[in-house]
């Protein structure tokens, strides 16, 4: 049930930490869909449209300056919560899923999405390919979040940065 997965995948980053765009203490810091709070994830989707839907939740009317990342994924132990018989095969409902996590954390009640990202890291699951249920997302659009990731393989997730156009560190900031 867990299996490799090789391709491109996208994020939109909020500019001021476009000097760390794989370090996943965002996610860490605040929680996520498939994160509890003080769990580094990183989130990513399939398509370049997918990743700008996901980055502008709270703005879905009036985008926010961000900047797109891509990154080389070739990560082994990969759950594809897309399909159906992976779903059934590892009990997940897909109510589960599309719980409304924030609502529940926000009211000290662990979303079922949490539990299940707990359940399949114990399983040694370094990501999932999942729905995205953000705002305006297109029913084929699909996140790739990263429980375990580093630039090399067996759980490559690398930043496409050829020509170095991304900072190094957060002095342009200052």
């Amino acid at each position: 049930m867990k299996q490799p997965w090789r391709g491109v995948v996208y994020r939109a980053h909020h500019p001021r930490w476009a000097f760390a765009p794989d370090s996943g203490e965002g996610a860490a810091r605040f929680g996520g869909r498939f994160n509890p709070v003080g769990t580094p994830a990183l989130y990513t989707a399939l398509r370049l449209q997918g990743a700008w839907t996901e980055a502008q939740q709270a703005f879905p009317f009036k985008a926010q300056p961000m900047t797109m990342v891509a990154y080389q994924v070739d990560c082994a132990d990969m759950v594809d919560l897309t399909d159906p018989a992976i779903l059934t095969a590892w009990g997940i409902a897909g109510a589960d899923l599309a719980c409304a996590w924030e609502d529940m954390a926000d009211r000290g009640i662990e979303p079922p999405s949490w539990a299940l990202a707990k359940r399949l890291v114990a399983a040694g699951c370094a990501g999932i390919l999942a729905p995205s249920f953000a705002a305006g997302a297109q029913a084929g659009d699909i996140n790739a979040i990263f429980w375990h990731w580093s630039p090399d393989p067996p759980y490559q997730v690398r930043v496409v940065d050829d020509l170095g156009r991304l900072p190094r560190d957060d002095t342009s900031w200052r």
